[in-house]
């Protein structure tokens, strides 16, 4: 099912864990205003491709990868995007895009390793924080 130009719920709903991975009608409809909203914007500013390496994730495909309980990509909320150059997709989201959280995920002062982005219907909190595995826990700063 194409979302729009350049994404299809395929990509969105895609994993490598071999676990149920199907969204509901809700879930789709998140996910469509994700891609309207924030990814097919992000890749008409960018004008390269961009990768999404997580999208929706089931209960039990968010549980197998240590995945927050409450973590925006079970409800079709969210998308961990790769690129060629990360720093320009994530400033890019915070100067011009309506996301709801933004996360530099990894890497260093330069790249984050893929950058994470949500978007909600209502109320987005404009939320931007850094996320760095510190003895081998992830910690989260406001940027």
């Amino acid at each position: 099912m194409q979302l729009s130009k350049n994404f299809t719920l395929q990509e969105l709903t895609s994993t490598s864990i071999h676990l149920p991975n199907v969204p509901t009608k809700v879930e789709i409809a998140r996910l469509q205003a994700l891609v309207t909203h924030i990814l097919q914007p992000l890749r008409d500013l960018y004008g390269h491709q961009i990768c999404v390496n997580s999208g929706f994730r089931s209960a039990a495909v968010n549980s197998a990868i240590g995945g927050a309980p409450n973590s925006q990509h079970c409800t079709g909320e969210a998308a961990d995007l790769d690129a060629a150059d990360n720093a320009a997709i994530f400033q890019l989201i915070r100067q011009h895009l309506p996301y709801d959280q933004l996360i530099w995920e990894s890497g260093d002062d330069h790249q984050p390793a893929w950058v994470h982005v949500s978007f909600r219907a209502e109320h987005n909190r404009k939320e931007v924080l850094r996320m760095r595995v510190v003895g081998g826990k992830k910690k989260y700063y406001k940027l």
